[in-house]
Protein backbone atom coordinates (compact mmCIF):
# COMPACT_ATOMS: atom_id res chain seq x y z
CA UNK A 1 0.00 0.00 0.00
CA UNK A 2 3.01 2.29 0.53
CA UNK A 3 3.98 1.62 -3.30
CA UNK A 4 0.70 1.93 -4.23
CA UNK A 5 0.19 5.38 -2.93
CA UNK A 6 1.10 7.89 -6.28
CA UNK A 7 -0.99 5.09 -8.57
CA UNK A 8 -4.00 4.45 -6.39
CA UNK A 9 -4.56 8.79 -7.21
CA UNK A 10 -3.54 8.17 -10.63
CA UNK A 11 -6.09 5.24 -11.30
CA UNK A 12 -8.83 7.31 -8.91
CA UNK A 13 -8.40 10.19 -11.21
CA UNK A 14 -8.03 8.70 -14.34
CA UNK A 15 -11.86 7.61 -14.25
CA UNK A 16 -13.44 10.79 -13.50
CA UNK A 17 -10.78 13.10 -15.05
CA UNK A 18 -13.68 14.56 -17.54
CA UNK A 19 -16.23 15.06 -14.68
CA UNK A 20 -13.88 16.41 -12.42
CA UNK A 21 -12.59 18.99 -15.31
CA UNK A 22 -16.65 19.97 -15.88
CA UNK A 23 -17.91 20.26 -12.54
CA UNK A 24 -14.41 22.61 -11.77
CA UNK A 25 -13.91 24.59 -15.64
CA UNK A 26 -10.42 22.83 -15.45
CA UNK A 27 -8.02 23.17 -18.70
CA UNK A 28 -6.23 20.39 -20.03
CA UNK A 29 -3.73 21.23 -18.73
CA UNK A 30 -5.00 21.97 -15.06
CA UNK A 31 -6.62 18.46 -15.43
CA UNK A 32 -3.35 16.76 -16.26
CA UNK A 33 -1.55 17.98 -13.09
CA UNK A 34 -4.01 16.30 -10.81
CA UNK A 35 -2.33 13.38 -12.03
CA UNK A 36 1.00 14.48 -12.51
CA UNK A 37 1.46 16.66 -9.24
CA UNK A 38 1.21 13.49 -6.66
CA UNK A 39 4.04 11.79 -9.31
CA UNK A 40 5.87 15.34 -9.24
CA UNK A 41 6.10 15.66 -5.54
CA UNK A 42 6.56 12.04 -4.32
CA UNK A 43 9.67 11.90 -7.29
CA UNK A 44 11.27 15.09 -6.16
CA UNK A 45 11.09 14.01 -2.42
CA UNK A 46 11.87 10.54 -2.54
CA UNK A 47 15.42 10.57 -2.12
CA UNK A 48 15.32 13.00 0.47
CA UNK A 49 13.18 11.09 2.79
CA UNK A 50 15.13 7.85 2.22
CA UNK A 51 18.04 9.96 3.89
CA UNK A 52 15.42 10.63 6.69
CA UNK A 53 14.04 7.12 7.08
CA UNK A 54 18.10 6.05 6.92
CA UNK A 55 18.83 8.02 9.59
CA UNK A 56 15.97 8.67 12.08
CA UNK A 57 14.05 5.48 11.58
CA UNK A 58 11.89 3.91 9.46
CA UNK A 59 8.44 2.47 11.06
CA UNK A 60 7.27 5.87 12.78
CA UNK A 61 7.96 7.55 9.27
CA UNK A 62 6.00 5.02 7.31
CA UNK A 63 3.23 4.98 9.14
CA UNK A 64 2.62 8.30 10.00
CA UNK A 65 2.97 8.80 6.18
CA UNK A 66 -0.21 6.42 5.62
CA UNK A 67 -2.45 8.48 8.42
CA UNK A 68 -1.42 11.89 6.56
CA UNK A 69 -2.07 10.30 3.28
CA UNK A 70 -5.86 9.68 4.52
CA UNK A 71 -6.03 13.75 5.89
CA UNK A 72 -5.33 14.91 2.36
CA UNK A 73 -7.36 12.49 0.05
CA UNK A 74 -10.47 13.46 2.53
CA UNK A 75 -9.47 17.34 1.78
CA UNK A 76 -8.86 16.49 -1.94
CA UNK A 77 -12.97 15.64 -1.63
CA UNK A 78 -14.03 18.84 -1.08
CA UNK A 79 -11.67 20.98 -3.35
CA UNK A 80 -13.66 23.66 -4.81
CA UNK A 81 -11.24 24.57 -7.80
CA UNK A 82 -9.35 22.63 -10.06
CA UNK A 83 -6.18 24.61 -8.69
CA UNK A 84 -6.60 23.43 -4.87
CA UNK A 85 -7.03 19.62 -6.15
CA UNK A 86 -3.88 20.05 -7.92
CA UNK A 87 -2.28 21.14 -4.46
CA UNK A 88 -4.22 18.88 -2.43
CA UNK A 89 -2.44 16.26 -5.10
CA UNK A 90 1.26 17.76 -4.74
CA UNK A 91 0.64 17.22 -0.72
CA UNK A 92 -0.85 13.32 -1.20
CA UNK A 93 2.66 12.91 -3.29
CA UNK A 94 4.68 14.01 -0.46
CA UNK A 95 3.41 11.49 1.63
CA UNK A 96 4.12 9.03 -0.74
CA UNK A 97 7.59 10.30 -0.64
CA UNK A 98 7.72 9.81 2.52
CA UNK A 99 6.21 6.03 2.92
CA UNK A 100 8.46 4.17 -0.06
CA UNK A 101 11.82 4.48 1.16
CA UNK A 102 10.87 3.56 4.97
CA UNK A 103 8.71 0.83 3.60
CA UNK A 104 11.17 -0.89 1.18
CA UNK A 105 13.92 -0.14 3.97
CA UNK A 106 12.38 -2.27 6.68
CA UNK A 107 11.78 -5.15 3.72
CA UNK A 108 15.47 -4.58 2.37
CA UNK A 109 16.50 -4.99 5.77
CA UNK A 110 14.92 -8.08 6.82
CA UNK A 111 16.09 -9.84 2.96
CA UNK A 112 19.09 -8.82 3.30
CA UNK A 113 20.44 -12.07 1.30
CA UNK A 114 19.36 -12.85 -2.42
CA UNK A 115 17.09 -15.53 -1.90
CA UNK A 116 13.54 -16.98 -3.71
CA UNK A 117 11.69 -15.59 -0.71
CA UNK A 118 12.95 -12.50 -1.18
CA UNK A 119 11.98 -12.04 -4.67
CA UNK A 120 8.03 -13.72 -3.95
CA UNK A 121 8.38 -10.89 -1.06
CA UNK A 122 9.48 -7.71 -3.28
CA UNK A 123 7.14 -9.44 -6.24
CA UNK A 124 4.44 -8.48 -3.73
CA UNK A 125 5.81 -5.30 -2.74
CA UNK A 126 5.89 -4.21 -6.64
CA UNK A 127 2.65 -5.06 -7.69
CA UNK A 128 1.44 -2.49 -5.80
CA UNK A 129 2.22 -0.10 -9.00
CA UNK A 130 0.08 -1.27 -11.43
CA UNK A 131 -2.34 -2.76 -9.08
CA UNK A 132 -2.86 0.60 -7.19
CA UNK A 133 -3.92 2.23 -10.39
CA UNK A 134 -6.07 -0.76 -11.39
CA UNK A 135 -7.92 -0.92 -8.65
CA UNK A 136 -8.03 2.56 -7.90
CA UNK A 137 -10.01 2.90 -10.66
CA UNK A 138 -12.13 0.46 -10.41
CA UNK A 139 -13.00 2.03 -6.46
CA UNK A 140 -13.10 5.16 -8.08
CA UNK A 141 -15.35 4.43 -10.64
CA UNK A 142 -17.85 2.47 -8.41
CA UNK A 143 -17.82 5.58 -6.08
CA UNK A 144 -18.37 8.02 -8.58
CA UNK A 145 -21.10 5.81 -10.53
CA UNK A 146 -23.03 5.76 -6.68
CA UNK A 147 -22.26 9.16 -5.36
CA UNK A 148 -20.05 11.48 -7.60
CA UNK A 149 -16.79 12.07 -8.10
CA UNK A 150 -15.77 13.33 -5.03
CA UNK A 151 -16.85 9.97 -3.13
CA UNK A 152 -13.78 9.04 -4.81
CA UNK A 153 -11.15 10.50 -2.76
CA UNK A 154 -13.60 9.74 0.48
CA UNK A 155 -13.14 6.55 -0.29
CA UNK A 156 -9.25 6.46 -0.50
CA UNK A 157 -9.00 8.17 2.36
CA UNK A 158 -10.94 5.44 4.25
CA UNK A 159 -9.39 2.53 2.71
CA UNK A 160 -5.72 4.13 3.60
CA UNK A 161 -7.06 4.99 7.18
CA UNK A 162 -7.35 1.46 7.68
CA UNK A 163 -4.28 0.61 6.32
CA UNK A 164 -2.98 2.87 8.59
CA UNK A 165 -4.82 1.39 11.86
CA UNK A 166 -3.65 -2.15 10.57
CA UNK A 167 0.23 -0.92 9.73
CA UNK A 168 0.51 -0.12 13.73
CA UNK A 169 0.14 -3.25 14.92
CA UNK A 170 1.74 -5.42 12.31
CA UNK A 171 4.24 -3.14 10.88
CA UNK A 172 7.66 -4.65 12.77
CA UNK A 173 10.00 -2.36 14.75
CA UNK A 174 12.99 -0.55 13.14
CA UNK A 175 16.22 -2.12 14.44
CA UNK A 176 18.20 0.50 12.60
CA UNK A 177 20.69 2.85 14.99
CA UNK A 178 18.79 6.13 15.13
CA UNK A 179 20.52 9.42 15.06
CA UNK A 180 20.20 12.28 17.24
CA UNK A 181 18.69 15.33 16.02
CA UNK A 182 22.00 17.59 15.81
CA UNK A 183 23.50 20.09 13.90
CA UNK A 184 26.09 17.36 12.49
CA UNK A 185 22.59 15.24 10.87
CA UNK A 186 21.42 17.90 9.35
CA UNK A 187 24.34 18.88 7.39
CA UNK A 188 23.38 15.44 5.81
CA UNK A 189 20.39 16.49 4.23
CA UNK A 190 20.72 17.63 0.83
CA UNK A 191 18.50 20.71 1.19
CA UNK A 192 19.89 21.96 -1.74
CA UNK A 193 19.86 19.20 -4.40
CA UNK A 194 16.05 18.66 -3.24
CA UNK A 195 15.26 22.29 -4.00
CA UNK A 196 17.27 22.02 -7.35
CA UNK A 197 14.94 18.84 -8.26
CA UNK A 198 11.58 20.24 -6.81
CA UNK A 199 12.07 23.43 -9.15
CA UNK A 200 14.17 21.54 -11.96
CA UNK A 201 11.20 18.86 -12.42
CA UNK A 202 8.39 20.97 -11.94
CA UNK A 203 9.25 24.02 -13.99
CA UNK A 204 10.36 21.35 -17.37
CA UNK A 205 7.06 20.15 -16.75
CA UNK A 206 4.90 22.72 -15.88
CA UNK A 207 6.25 24.64 -19.15
CA UNK A 208 5.25 21.66 -21.06
CA UNK A 209 1.89 20.89 -20.02
CA UNK A 210 1.34 25.04 -19.71
CA UNK A 211 2.56 25.64 -23.46
CA UNK A 212 -0.30 24.65 -25.32
CA UNK A 213 -2.97 26.97 -23.71
CA UNK A 214 -1.05 29.24 -23.37
CA UNK A 215 -1.90 32.67 -24.57
CA UNK A 216 0.65 32.91 -27.18
CA UNK A 217 1.45 28.97 -27.35
CA UNK A 218 4.81 28.24 -27.07
CA UNK A 219 5.99 31.69 -27.77
CA UNK A 220 4.88 33.23 -24.29
CA UNK A 221 7.10 34.15 -22.31
CA UNK A 222 6.31 32.59 -18.63
CA UNK A 223 6.15 29.12 -20.98
CA UNK A 224 10.08 29.78 -22.13
CA UNK A 225 11.12 30.73 -18.90
CA UNK A 226 9.95 28.13 -17.32
CA UNK A 227 11.30 25.33 -19.83
CA UNK A 228 14.73 27.48 -19.41
CA UNK A 229 14.92 27.67 -15.75
CA UNK A 230 14.11 23.86 -15.05
CA UNK A 231 16.76 22.34 -17.91
CA UNK A 232 19.43 24.84 -16.01
CA UNK A 233 17.89 23.58 -12.43
CA UNK A 234 18.23 19.88 -13.40
CA UNK A 235 21.84 20.38 -14.75
CA UNK A 236 22.40 22.07 -11.42
CA UNK A 237 21.06 19.61 -9.74
CA UNK A 238 23.87 17.10 -11.29
CA UNK A 239 27.04 19.28 -11.00
CA UNK A 240 25.94 19.70 -7.24
CA UNK A 241 25.07 15.97 -6.25
CA UNK A 242 29.02 15.32 -7.34
CA UNK A 243 30.42 18.29 -5.49
CA UNK A 244 28.83 17.55 -2.16
CA UNK A 245 29.85 15.27 0.52
CA UNK A 246 26.52 14.21 1.64
CA UNK A 247 24.91 14.08 -1.57
CA UNK A 248 21.44 12.53 -1.89
CA UNK A 249 22.01 9.95 -5.04
CA UNK A 250 25.51 8.18 -4.42
CA UNK A 251 26.62 9.33 -7.68
CA UNK A 252 29.46 6.17 -7.68
CA UNK A 253 26.18 3.79 -8.16
CA UNK A 254 25.72 4.76 -11.70
CA UNK A 255 29.45 3.37 -12.69
CA UNK A 256 27.42 0.02 -12.56
CA UNK A 257 26.50 -0.75 -16.37
CA UNK A 258 23.88 -2.81 -16.05
CA UNK A 259 22.30 -0.50 -13.20
CA UNK A 260 22.36 2.60 -15.34
CA UNK A 261 21.00 0.46 -18.23
CA UNK A 262 18.06 -1.16 -16.30
CA UNK A 263 16.78 2.33 -14.94
CA UNK A 264 17.00 3.78 -18.31
CA UNK A 265 15.09 0.77 -20.06
CA UNK A 266 12.26 0.69 -17.17
CA UNK A 267 12.85 4.66 -17.16
CA UNK A 268 11.42 5.09 -21.26
CA UNK A 269 8.90 2.55 -20.11
CA UNK A 270 7.10 4.14 -17.27
CA UNK A 271 7.40 7.84 -19.07
CA UNK A 272 4.94 6.24 -21.44
CA UNK A 273 2.95 3.28 -19.33
CA UNK A 274 0.71 5.73 -17.04
CA UNK A 275 0.05 8.15 -20.45
CA UNK A 276 -1.39 5.86 -22.31
CA UNK A 277 -3.89 4.83 -19.61
CA UNK A 278 -4.64 8.14 -19.29
CA UNK A 279 -5.31 9.21 -22.59
CA UNK A 280 -7.00 6.02 -23.13
CA UNK A 281 -9.26 6.72 -20.40
CA UNK A 282 -9.80 10.08 -20.97
CA UNK A 283 -10.85 8.90 -24.82
CA UNK A 284 -13.33 6.74 -23.27
CA UNK A 285 -15.16 8.98 -21.28
CA UNK A 286 -14.99 12.29 -23.76
CA UNK A 287 -15.46 10.37 -27.14
CA UNK A 288 -17.43 7.61 -26.15
CA UNK A 289 -19.06 8.84 -23.66
CA UNK A 290 -18.50 5.88 -21.11
CA UNK A 291 -19.39 6.29 -17.11
CA UNK A 292 -16.57 6.42 -14.03
CA UNK A 293 -18.07 2.93 -13.45
CA UNK A 294 -17.54 1.62 -17.57
CA UNK A 295 -14.37 3.12 -17.89
CA UNK A 296 -13.35 1.22 -14.85
CA UNK A 297 -14.63 -2.17 -15.98
CA UNK A 298 -12.95 -1.91 -19.56
CA UNK A 299 -9.82 -0.78 -17.42
CA UNK A 300 -10.23 -4.45 -15.28
CA UNK A 301 -7.95 -6.68 -18.08
CA UNK A 302 -5.32 -4.70 -16.51
CA UNK A 303 -5.69 -5.69 -12.93
CA UNK A 304 -6.51 -9.18 -13.47
CA UNK A 305 -2.93 -9.40 -15.63
CA UNK A 306 -1.26 -7.27 -13.12
CA UNK A 307 -1.51 -10.77 -10.41
CA UNK A 308 -0.34 -13.01 -12.84
CA UNK A 309 2.45 -11.78 -14.22
CA UNK A 310 3.83 -10.89 -10.46
CA UNK A 311 2.99 -13.88 -9.51
CA UNK A 312 5.04 -15.61 -12.63
CA UNK A 313 7.94 -12.92 -12.11
CA UNK A 314 8.33 -14.40 -8.33
CA UNK A 315 8.42 -18.04 -9.84
CA UNK A 316 10.65 -17.48 -12.67
CA UNK A 317 12.91 -14.56 -11.83
CA UNK A 318 15.99 -17.25 -10.53
CA UNK A 319 15.08 -19.39 -13.07
CA UNK A 320 14.84 -17.44 -16.32
CA UNK A 321 17.45 -14.66 -17.86
CA UNK A 322 16.57 -11.32 -16.85
CA UNK A 323 18.07 -10.15 -19.78
CA UNK A 324 15.11 -11.77 -21.03
CA UNK A 325 12.52 -10.68 -19.15
CA UNK A 326 13.55 -7.09 -19.68
CA UNK A 327 13.23 -7.76 -23.79
CA UNK A 328 9.73 -9.51 -22.91
CA UNK A 329 8.80 -6.68 -21.53
CA UNK A 330 10.30 -3.84 -23.48
CA UNK A 331 8.53 -5.35 -26.68
CA UNK A 332 5.37 -5.69 -24.84
CA UNK A 333 5.44 -2.28 -24.49
CA UNK A 334 5.88 -1.25 -28.30
CA UNK A 335 3.17 -3.93 -29.07
CA UNK A 336 0.89 -2.05 -26.86
CA UNK A 337 1.29 1.34 -27.61
CA UNK A 338 0.94 0.05 -31.65
CA UNK A 339 -2.34 -1.42 -30.75
CA UNK A 340 -3.73 2.15 -29.36
CA UNK A 341 -1.79 4.20 -31.69
CA UNK A 342 -3.62 2.54 -34.57
CA UNK A 343 -7.28 2.59 -33.59
CA UNK A 344 -9.22 4.42 -34.82
CA UNK A 345 -13.22 5.91 -33.90
CA UNK A 346 -15.58 3.04 -34.26
CA UNK A 347 -13.13 0.24 -34.30
CA UNK A 348 -13.44 -2.89 -31.91
CA UNK A 349 -12.21 -2.77 -28.21
CA UNK A 350 -11.61 -6.24 -27.90
CA UNK A 351 -9.23 -5.97 -31.10
CA UNK A 352 -7.08 -2.90 -30.08
CA UNK A 353 -7.83 -1.72 -26.03
CA UNK A 354 -7.92 -4.72 -24.78
CA UNK A 355 -4.70 -7.00 -25.70
CA UNK A 356 -3.06 -2.80 -25.05
CA UNK A 357 -4.14 -2.90 -21.52
CA UNK A 358 -2.69 -6.70 -21.00
CA UNK A 359 0.45 -6.46 -23.06
CA UNK A 360 1.24 -3.06 -20.97
CA UNK A 361 0.95 -4.44 -17.92
CA UNK A 362 3.29 -7.11 -18.66
CA UNK A 363 6.02 -4.44 -19.64
CA UNK A 364 5.53 -2.50 -16.39
CA UNK A 365 5.64 -5.51 -14.42
CA UNK A 366 7.84 -7.43 -15.48
CA UNK A 367 11.00 -4.49 -15.98
CA UNK A 368 9.74 -3.24 -12.56
CA UNK A 369 10.65 -6.47 -10.52
CA UNK A 370 13.85 -6.89 -12.08
CA UNK A 371 15.01 -3.59 -11.92
CA UNK A 372 13.98 -3.35 -8.22
CA UNK A 373 15.54 -6.37 -7.44
CA UNK A 374 18.97 -5.62 -8.48
CA UNK A 375 18.71 -1.89 -7.61
CA UNK A 376 18.33 -3.51 -3.53
CA UNK A 377 21.27 -5.14 -4.03
CA UNK A 378 23.21 -2.20 -5.14
CA UNK A 379 23.42 -0.80 -1.95
CA UNK A 380 24.36 -1.99 1.65
CA UNK A 381 21.63 -3.08 3.96
CA UNK A 382 22.22 0.30 6.20
CA UNK A 383 21.42 2.19 2.62
CA UNK A 384 18.23 0.10 1.49
CA UNK A 385 16.02 3.30 1.77
CA UNK A 386 18.26 5.32 -0.48
CA UNK A 387 18.44 2.41 -2.62
CA UNK A 388 14.58 2.90 -2.70
CA UNK A 389 14.74 6.11 -3.00
CA UNK A 390 16.74 6.44 -6.27
CA UNK A 391 14.24 3.32 -7.80
CA UNK A 392 11.31 5.48 -7.03
CA UNK A 393 12.61 8.63 -8.06
CA UNK A 394 13.40 7.52 -11.36
CA UNK A 395 10.51 5.79 -12.13
CA UNK A 396 7.68 8.99 -10.64
CA UNK A 397 9.74 11.83 -11.94
CA UNK A 398 9.83 10.12 -15.74
CA UNK A 399 5.98 10.46 -15.22
CA UNK A 400 5.45 13.41 -13.93
CA UNK A 401 7.43 14.63 -17.45
CA UNK A 402 5.58 11.90 -19.97
CA UNK A 403 2.54 13.52 -18.88
CA UNK A 404 4.15 17.07 -19.48
CA UNK A 405 4.94 16.24 -22.74
CA UNK A 406 2.02 14.61 -23.92
CA UNK A 407 -0.35 17.21 -23.17
CA UNK A 408 1.37 19.12 -24.97
CA UNK A 409 1.46 16.95 -28.40
CA UNK A 410 -2.21 16.59 -27.57
CA UNK A 411 -2.92 20.32 -27.14
CA UNK A 412 -0.87 20.85 -30.54
CA UNK A 413 -2.92 18.18 -32.38
CA UNK A 414 -6.42 19.26 -31.28
CA UNK A 415 -5.43 22.73 -32.41
CA UNK A 416 -4.44 21.46 -35.88
CA UNK A 417 -6.53 18.39 -36.99
CA UNK A 418 -5.65 16.50 -40.19
CA UNK A 419 -8.30 17.01 -43.04
CA UNK A 420 -6.80 13.95 -44.97
CA UNK A 421 -5.42 10.58 -44.49
CA UNK A 422 -5.46 7.82 -41.61
CA UNK A 423 -6.75 10.14 -39.23
CA UNK A 424 -8.73 12.75 -41.07
CA UNK A 425 -11.76 14.18 -39.56
CA UNK A 426 -11.16 11.51 -36.75
CA UNK A 427 -12.04 12.34 -33.13
CA UNK A 428 -9.43 9.92 -32.14
CA UNK A 429 -6.39 11.95 -33.37
CA UNK A 430 -5.13 14.05 -30.53
CA UNK A 431 -4.99 10.70 -28.25
CA UNK A 432 -3.52 8.56 -30.89
CA UNK A 433 -0.70 11.42 -31.40
CA UNK A 434 0.06 11.08 -27.51
CA UNK A 435 0.17 6.96 -28.65
CA UNK A 436 2.97 7.61 -31.30
CA UNK A 437 4.76 9.26 -28.73
CA UNK A 438 4.41 6.37 -26.29
CA UNK A 439 5.44 3.77 -28.82
CA UNK A 440 8.35 5.84 -30.34
CA UNK A 441 9.88 5.96 -26.50
CA UNK A 442 9.11 2.25 -25.69
CA UNK A 443 11.15 1.51 -29.19
CA UNK A 444 14.56 3.35 -27.36
CA UNK A 445 13.96 0.55 -24.83
CA UNK A 446 13.97 -2.12 -26.60
CA UNK A 447 17.34 -0.84 -28.14
CA UNK A 448 18.84 -0.78 -25.13
CA UNK A 449 18.04 -4.56 -23.91
CA UNK A 450 21.12 -6.17 -26.02
CA UNK A 451 23.62 -4.18 -24.08
CA UNK A 452 22.43 -5.84 -20.66
CA UNK A 453 24.53 -8.20 -19.41
CA UNK A 454 22.43 -9.55 -16.30
CA UNK A 455 21.51 -13.08 -16.02
CA UNK A 456 19.48 -14.53 -13.08
CA UNK A 457 18.58 -13.34 -9.79
CA UNK A 458 17.53 -14.20 -6.55
CA UNK A 459 19.55 -17.59 -5.63
CA UNK A 460 20.25 -18.96 -2.50
CA UNK A 461 23.90 -18.71 -3.18
CA UNK A 462 25.55 -15.77 -4.97
CA UNK A 463 26.88 -16.36 -8.27
CA UNK A 464 28.03 -12.86 -8.76
CA UNK A 465 28.60 -9.33 -6.54
CA UNK A 466 28.87 -5.86 -7.66
CA UNK A 467 31.10 -3.77 -5.58
CA UNK A 468 29.53 -0.21 -4.08
CA UNK A 469 32.49 2.20 -3.24
CA UNK A 470 31.75 4.03 -0.03
CA UNK A 471 34.18 6.82 1.34
CA UNK A 472 35.62 5.50 4.44
CA UNK A 473 36.46 8.77 5.90
CA UNK A 474 32.58 9.98 5.20
CA UNK A 475 30.88 6.68 6.30
CA UNK A 476 33.10 7.03 9.93
CA UNK A 477 31.53 10.30 10.39
CA UNK A 478 27.63 9.17 8.82
CA UNK A 479 27.80 6.36 12.00
CA UNK A 480 24.69 5.12 10.44
CA UNK A 481 25.91 1.14 10.79
CA UNK A 482 28.79 -0.58 12.45
CA UNK A 483 29.22 -2.89 9.03
CA UNK A 484 33.29 -2.73 8.21
CA UNK A 485 33.17 0.19 4.92
CA UNK A 486 33.45 -1.39 1.49
CA UNK A 487 31.33 -3.95 2.21
CA UNK A 488 30.14 -5.99 -1.27
CA UNK A 489 26.49 -6.03 -1.79
CA UNK A 490 25.02 -9.16 -2.90
CA UNK A 491 23.32 -9.41 -5.93
CA UNK A 492 22.90 -12.81 -7.13
CA UNK A 493 23.39 -12.81 -10.66
CA UNK A 494 23.16 -16.44 -12.74
CA UNK A 495 25.32 -16.30 -15.66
Amino acid sequence: MAVAMSSFIGGSVTVITSFVGRDLNMTNAEITWVSASPFLSSGALLLFFGSVADLFGRRSLFIGSLGLFAVFALAAGFSQTGLTLDIIGGLMGITSASSVPSAQGILGVIYKQPSMRKNRVFACYSAGNPLGFVFGSIFSGVAAQLFGWRASFWLLAIIYLVFTIVATFTVPNDELVKQPLTWETLRRFDVVGTILTIAGIGMFSASLSLGGDAPNSWKTPYVLVLLILGILAIIAFVVWENRFQYAMVPMNIWRDRDFSLLLSIMLLGFLTFPVMTFWISLYMQRVLHFSALITAVHLLPMAIMGILVNIIAAIILHKVSNKLLMGIGACSYVISFLLVALQRHGDSYWAFIFPALILCVVGADFEFNVTNMYVLSALPPHRQSIAGSIFQTVSKLCVAVGYGIATAIFNSVSANPSKSGYYANDPVEPYAATFWFSMSTAVVGVALVPLLTIGTQGHEREADHMQVEENPAEDEKKNMHDEKIGERASVGMGM
